[in-house]
């Protein structure tokens, strides 16, 4: 749902005000109008507003005086100069103050129409560069979720299947799962992937800043409020609000979360005004939720609207199959172009642990053992100590290390269509090795 505008108009002709205020309304916009600098201030401070037009030549406060008070408080508001005497000096110094355009008396509704059209396209062209910049940057798409065990592929063709839709989803797993890059999965597959991906995590942030966080503030909302803000719901408008670890999150501000998803309206703390917003929401947690809705602590009504659709991801000791690719995955990732060899006794003690902390304790671990390597082989002494397979005799240490070395070749050659030379580059080892390695294990194609 496309959101209409709100405008804030200053001018002390009453009867252009008058005028300027109808012809703007009849065109489909929200509209406010004050006589004078000091009460469209006023008015600025306590509302919020997308638009302002101000004349230049006021008794009292100028329009430039205007502007200087207006930018100071919001950098990202359009503001639009109108005038009798235009000059080009007039221009000029309103634009360097931060003017978005500048109009000259007499002038029809259809070229304020024009100017306000143009401005808005250019100040979404730049939130989307903007988004899209933030995108790219950051980790998206399937591609940074690794796996090829089932329960991943299970998982990966729900999300291609659910992305396309504006569904709420809630996505569930324990603490270094890859909740968020699933959640950025979602989003860069999706139809809203031009759009902003705004992320909160209600367990971060204080309880007392939590409603301004999500929807905003008015100036004097609050003691240290000194500016109009904008939350995240608005900042995510077009495009997809990720509240992760959302069952950290108090019942005041569910009920409010709740009326938000259901209207899709917010109301920023100390307005009375509300907004439209048009956003997907995303949430995650490491909890149980529906044992919080039994236990009082969850709302039930808010349950049933985040999880239209559940995706679950499974903790690593389930998939230990995806250990030698994520291994892989991470290594390359955090390698800065330099090419490493992985030995296979590292796969082997990697898959003996019991990885409480998930992928995101693998992460750490490899990072670690990286920085410890003296060459660019990623040894069993550079993981430590604590790494090594407990409780293993030599013997079934050499039958573990069989196991792994035997499924990544085979592995390797399902992956290269049984392509010897291909599989051997996939592995890092000469082909001749590979063969080698073949016959031992009594591999065939």
């Amino acid at each position: 749902m496309k959101s209409r505008k709100n405008i804030l108009l200053i001018d002390d002709d009453a009867n252009l005000n008058r005028v300027l205020k109808q012809q703007l309304q009849d065109e489909g916009y929200h509209v406010k109008s004050a006589a004078d600098g000091e009460s469209g201030l006023r008015f600025f401070k306590t509302d919020s507003f997308d638009i302002v037009i101000s004349d230049l030549a006021m008794p009292g406060m100028n329009g430039m005086e205007v502007l200087r008070e207006v930018r100071d408080q919001n950098e990202d508001i359009i503001f639009i100069l109108i005038t009798a005497y235009g000059t080009v000096d007039d221009a000029i110094k309103a634009c360097r103050l931060g003017a978005d355009d500048f109009l000259t008396k007499p002038f029809g509704i259809e070229q304020l129409r024009f100017i306000i059209e143009k401005t808005l396209r250019l100040k979404k062209l730049e939130k989307e560069n903007i988004a899209l910049r933030t995108q790219v940057q950051a980790e998206t798409g399937l591609e940074n979720l690794v796996g090829k065990s089932p329960v991943m592929q299970a998982v990966f063709q729900k999300i291609r299947k659910v992305a396309p839709s504006d569904v709420t989803v809630l996505i569930t797993g324990e603490s270094g799962t890859g909740k968020e890059l699933a959640a950025r999965a979602l989003h860069s597959l999706s139809l809203r992937r031009q759009g902003a991906f705004i992320s909160v995590d209600c367990a971060a942030i204080p309880d007392n800043l939590m409603e301004s966080e999500l929807f905003g503030h008015v100036r004097g909302a609050f003691t240290g409020a000194n500016a109009n803000r904008k939350g995240k719901f608005e900042m995510a408008d077009g495009g997809t609000l990720f509240l992760d670890e959302i069952g950290d999150l108090k019942p005041e501000l569910q009920s409010k979360l709740l009326r938000a998803l259901q209207e899709r309206q917010i109301e920023p703390l100390g307005s009375n005004r509300l907004i439209d917003v048009n956003v997907r929401i995303l949430a995650a947690t490491n909890r149980n939720l529906w044992d919080a809705v039994k236990q009082g602590a969850f709302r039930q009504d808010l349950y049933y609207r985040l999880a239209v659709i559940e995706i679950n991801l499974p903790p690593l000791r389930e998939r230990i199959e995806d250990i030698p690719e994520l291994t892989d995955f991470l290594v390359s990732k955090h390698s800065n172009s330099k090419r490493w060899f992985i030995e296979p006794d590292v796969y082997a003690a990697l898959a003996h642990r019991s990885w409480e902390g998930n992928i995101r304790e693998l992460e750490n671990i490899l990072q670690r053992a990286m920085v410890l390597s003296e060459n660019s082989i990623l040894a069993l002494k550079d993981l430590g100590a604590e790494e090594k397979p407990s409780g293993i005799t030599p013997t079934q240490q050499e039958k573990t290390l069989e196991a792994v070395e035997k499924q990544a070749i085979i592995e390797a050659l399902r992956a290269e269509n049984n392509n010897q030379t291909k599989a051997a580059k996939r592995l890092d080892i000469p082909r001749h090795v590979l063969i080698y390695r073949m016959k031992k294990w009594g591999i065939t194609p």
